[in-house]
Formats: structure tokens, C-alpha cells, sequence
């Protein structure tokens, strides 16, 4: 007579499920790239780390919203992994038993019969195990979806749009829709408008709620539950755009190990300005430098080094790359402008060196990124070079000093670049040989070719 329709249904103990074509990529994958992008890698970094392609991490971040949608905490030991489905299936393929198969795994016989026929593939017409197809088939009934609160609950909702996305309005009542920017999927546009809001944080909003319903326990969300809201595809009722109204402005969260690797990830407790020998302070024994940039016009940039003691001063002359304002700018590309790490690694090396290594003992710089390859600079140099504290200029005050005269003859909003080698040192001259009432009345190029002076026989070298 043949077999009965759905034989194999009730074999299985459950209905036939859709095909998932082509196999998924495994939780335990994407749950270790979400443990990388927590480390601080990049979502390309993170993909290849994990031994998937770097477009797919990239997706898996954007779409969502820079947030991991699965629980990063691996699962316990009760739950097979995919590696113990592989033995099974090999072991199956080889004719053993389920008691066998269970004493090779080191699990319990009722373990392995369930799953032999729990998360088989049936689609073929008969019983076959296939380890990726039943470790899909785990996953798919682990499963356990849930409504979002902001999605069952209008009046929630209603409360949280209005205090993260309404409309300002004047003391009197009278709505102000500011100005009207559309919403292109990217982060906050750089020095342009931005979307007008009343802008409540999450948090705000979250702590504000058991203010304004003390007695509603219906009215109670997390922060954590409206960043998710906002962020990840699917998981609320918060429309994307929406995130345009939080300070920050981004398009996708950013985990925060990445935020603390930059920019300033070349800057070490090694060489903070903590670290610094107690002899630079009092300024009693020369050779301890102070360096800035200044700034100018279309990013032009002039290198300033300081000396504590006499506050003799040189200047890092900085020319333009080849082919500035002339080609594109191309993300993550040669800097230009002039005073990237290399270029300005270069002009300190060839400017420092000229002095006897007496003179070279430390260097105290800004926290600015152009400083990215200090360590050559100590390498080729001598110099022990050290990092302020951030939002600290005041550490290397004799620098920002000196900066000030220099804008006298290097206005703020001028373009820098057009001043050639000669003219900077000529400058530079002029500040050495200016009389300074800290030194009394000494020049200080004086004051310099007083301590060469002073140098042990052998050592020879001029100012200027």
C-alpha cells in the first residue's frame, strides 16, 4: 500500500520547515564579531577576525544600527554547539548508534535520539542528519520573539517621540519648527544646520517618566530600550530619522572601546606629561622643549619648538604635498596639507638635530595627532618626547606664549603655506634676539650661547 501521507511528518515530531537555502551564518559567529566591534575593531577587522568577509561585517554593523541584536554571553554547556552536531552527524554518517554516538559526545543518549529527530532534515523524503541544517534548526526554535514595549503601547510611544523629537516652542506657547534639514542617513552634518528638537536624552526621558506617572507602572521604559528602539531595524516604532535628534547626531552607535581608540590612541601613560622627570619643571637644566602647530588658512600649519630655559625658538617649516587643491580628497589618504605625522616627524628630526645632544633631552607636545609617530622622533633624535593632559595647554605654557608673538607676524585666517624656509627663520631670529625680561633682559639666543659656552670642550654649535 505504500507509506501513509505525513509518515515522516510523525516520524519527525514536527512539521517541515522552509528551507533556509543558502546556510546561515552561525550565532556563535556573529555573537564573537560583536565581542570584536566591542574590543574596539572595525567591523571589517571584526568580520575577517571571525573568518567571515569584510562587506558582511560591514552590513551586520549597519543594519543594526552598530548595535549586536543576540546575547553576547556564549551559551551553556546544557545546549549542543555546533561542533558536537559535526561529530554526530560524522558518526551517524559511520553507522553508529545513538547510545555509541552519546558515549563519543559525552552527552545522554535521550540528548542525542532528540536531536537526531528533532532537527533532521525531512525535506529529502527520509531522515537525514546534516549538521548545518540542524544547527539552524536550533536556532530557529530558540527563537523567542517579543513586542516591543514602545510597539504595544501607544501612549508610551507617544510620550517618547514628543520629548525626543517635538517641536520647540517659545515661552508663550508658540511652535518654532527651526530650520529644514532632511534626513539622509548619515551622521550630523559638519558645520552645517541641524534638525530644531526638544532633544531629551533617553536617559532623561527614562528617569522622567517615574516622575511625571509615579503611580503608572505601564509608563516605564529603559534608556537602553529607546537607544534599541532607534537603532536597530525592526526592534521598535521609533522611525530611524529620529536619531538625528540625540546630541551626538550619528547614524549608528558606536561601541566605546572604538571611541577611546581615537585619536589619540599613540598616546600611552608611558608618555604622558605625568611621566615627565621632575628637572623640566624648575627649568634649570636646558634641552627640554615645548612644540606646537599654528594654524592657518585652507590648513595650513607652521611648527613651533620652544626651549624652557632660554625660550630660544625654532620654527618647522611645513610645505604643502603635491597635488593640494588640485586632486580629490580621498579618505584616509596622504595628508596634504603638510603637517601630517610623517611630515612633521621629518622637520623636527632635521631641525632638533642641529642642536648638540645636550639640548636634546625632552619634548612636551599638544595632544594633536600630527605627533603620531613620536616614537621614530625619539629614535632619531634622543628626545623623550611627553603629551599634555587633554584640555591642558597650560602645561606647556612657554610654548602658547611664544605662539601668541608669533601671530604678529602669522595672523590667524592667513595662509601659512605661502612663507617659505628663509622667511620662517628669519622670524625666528627675530624673536631670539628680542630682549626678554625672564631672562634679564637677555636676548635669547644670548642666553643659548651662554650654555654652549658653558659646554664641555669638544661640543660645538651657533645660534645665529
Amino acid at each position: 500500500m505504500g507509506r501513509q501521507p505525513g509518515w515522516l511528518v510523525t516520524q519527525a515530531g514536527h512539521l517541515a520547515t522552509r528551507s533556509p537555502g543558502r546556510p546561515p551564518i552561525q550565532r556563535d559567529v556573529e555573537r564573537a564579531f560583536w565581542v570584536k566591534i566591542a574590543e574596539g575593531l572595525t567591523s571589517e577587522q571584526a568580520a575577517i577576525a571571525c573568518g567571515v568577509s569584510g562587506p558582511l561585517g560591514s552590513r551586520w554593523f549597519r543594519e543594526r544600527g552598530g548595535m549586536p541584536s543576540i546575547q553576547l554571553t556564549p551559551l551553556t554547556g546544557r545546549y549542543l554547539s555546533f561542533a558536537e552536531r559535526e561529530e554526530i552527524a560524522l558518526l551517524r554518517a559511520q553507522g553508529l548508534g545513538v547510545r555509541a554516538i552519546a558515549r563519543e559526545v559525552g552527552r545522554a543518549p535521550s540528548t542525542i535520539s532528540r536531536e537526531l529527530s528533532r532537527n533532521a532534515a525531512i525535506r529529502s523524503g527520509q531522515l537525514e542528519y546534516r549538521a548545518s541544517i540542524a544547527q539552524w534548526k536550533a536556532e530557529l526554535a530558540a527563537l523567542r520573539p517579543k513586542t516591543a514595549k514602545l510597539v504595544s503601547n501607544d501612549r508610551l510611544r507617544d510620550y517618547v517621540q514628543d520629548r525626543l523629537a517635538g517641536v520647540i516652542s517659545r515661552p508663550d506657547g508658540h511652535l518654532v519648527p527651526g530650520p529644514d534639514v532632511a534626513w539622509i542617513g548619515r551622521n550630523k552634518p559638519r558645520r552645517q544646520d541641524r534638525r530644531w528638537a526638544k532633544a531629551w536624552s533617553p536617559e532623561q526621558i527614562s528617569h522622567r517618566l517615574r516622575v511625571d506617572f509615579p503611580a503608572d507602572e505601564s509608563m516605564r521604559i529603559s534608556h537602553e530600550a529607546i537607544y534599541q528602539a532607534l537603532y536597530v531595524q525592526g526592534r521598535g516604532a521609533l522611525k530611524r530619522e529620529l536619531v538625528a535628534c540625540l546630541r551626538t547626531g550619528r547614524a549608528l552607535r558606536v561601541p566605546r572601546a572604538r571611541t577611546k581608540r581615537r585619536p589619540n590612541g599613540f598616546i600611552t601613560p608611558e608618555v604622558m606629561i605625568s611621566a615627565r622627570p621632575a628637572e623640566v619643571a624648575d627649568r634649570a637644566i636646558p634641552g627640554h622643549w615645548e612644540g606646537d602647530l599654528i594654524i592657518g588658512l585652507n590648513y595650513s600649519a607652521i611648527g613651533t619648538l620652544v626651549e624652557r630655559t632660554t625660550r630660544f625658538t625654532m620654527l618647522l617649516h611645513l610645505p604643502r604635498g603635491d597635488g593640494f587643491g588640485i586632486d580629490p580628497r580621498v579618505n584616509n589618504g596622504p595628508p596634504l596639507a603638510g603637517h601630517g605625522a610623517a611630515a612633521v616627524r621629518d622637520a623636527i628630526t632635521a631641525t632638533i638635530t642641529t642642536l648638540p645632544a645636550e639640548l636634546r633631552r625632552s619634548l612636551t607636545w599638544d595632544r594633536g595627532k600630527e605627533m603620531a609617530r613620536h616614537a621614530d622622533i625619539k629614535i632619531a633624535t634622543g628626545l623623550d618626547v611627553y603629551f599634555c593632559d587633554p584640555h591642558s595647554p597650560w602645561q606647556r605654557g612657554t610654548n602658547e606664549n611664544t605662539n601668541g608673538l608669533l601671530r604678529q607676524y602669522f595672523p590667524k585666517g592667513t595662509d601659512l603655506s605661502r612663507h617659505p624656509s628663509d622667511a620662517l627663520a628669519a622670524v625666528a631670529h627675530a624673536l631670539n634676539t628680542r630682549p626678554r625680561k625672564t631672562l634679564g633682559w637677555k636676548t635669547p639666543a644670548e642666553a643659548l650661547n651662554d650654555l654652549l659656552q658653558s659646554a664641555p670642550r669638544g661640543v660645538v654649535a651657533t645660534t645665529g
